[in-house]
């Protein structure tokens, strides 16, 4: 009810920017070129989580960037999730390059827990991965979203917890839902999220696609992961070459 209430809602009320609030746009011009105008790069938190996929970053989290994502997963700005999914989409590309005969592009989205869906009214990751699986779609980019990855059992809230306490909570929290390995073999696996923080979340959850793929054989393209925003100190690490 709720997320139907706010796809109403953003049809009538006024808007504004989802980055800077200058009024009637939902994200303006300078704003997008924050998000998606930049050249997406290989991203690494230092320390680095063992089995962390090579990452790409489509911009930093910080000013409109961190406002539009915010925006978008805790006020329920649902029409932010084509511009973000935009920028998804570019740190895809990156990462990927050309696919050629390999399958389609299969992105995977880190799964939130069912409690913060549930307050958000909305699966802020999900809509965010549809969205850039469309754009690559108009691009030639055969690509869908397979959202097979699940919480196995609780985890604590991750904010205040440095990058050690985070894949102490996280280790062994996700898995395959039954039969999701299958449709994982039909491409190339992509792990897609919002945010890079300290890369716990996605190494937890390429581990649990390595442990569908000891079940099943191969699951191609699973050593790769893209996200639309990387915290600042992982950013700054990577300018300075560490």
């Amino acid at each position: 009810m709720r997320g139907w209430w706010r796809e109403i809602s953003g049809l009538v009320l006024p808007v504004s920017c989802g980055g800077c609030g200058v009024p009637r746009t939902e994200l303006c011009e300078e704003c997008r070129a924050e998000l998606y105008g930049g050249v997406p790069r290989r991203v690494r938190p230092v320390p680095e989580p063992a089995g962390l996929p090579v990452v790409h970053a489509a911009a930093a989290y910080e000013n409109a960037v961190r406002a539009v994502l915010l925006a978008h997963k805790e006020r329920g700005a649902l029409g932010l999730a084509g511009a973000l999914g935009k920028a998804l989409a570019g740190a895809v590309r990156a990462g990927t390059g050309q696919v050629g005969a390999i399958g389609p592009l299969l992105l995977v989205p880190v799964p939130s827990t069912r409690r913060a869906v549930a307050a958000r009214g909305h699966d802020p990751m999900r809509r965010i991965a549809l969205a850039a699986a469309g754009e690559l779609r108009r691009g030639g980019t055969a690509t869908r979203v397979v959202a097979v990855l699940r919480q196995r059992r609780p985890v604590a809230d991750q904010a205040g917890l440095g990058a050690r306490q985070r894949q102490a909570n996280l280790a062994g929290a996700l898995e395959v839902v039954a039969g999701g390995e299958r449709l994982l073999a039909a491409g190339r696996v992509v792990l897609v999220d919002d945010l890079l923080t300290t890369g716990a979340s996605l190494a937890e959850a390429a581990r649990a696609i390595a442990a569908a793929d000891g079940r099943t054989g191969a699951l191609p393209g699973s050593g790769q992961a893209a996200v639309v925003a990387v915290s600042p100190s992982a950013s700054e690490r990577n300018r300075n070459g560490q």
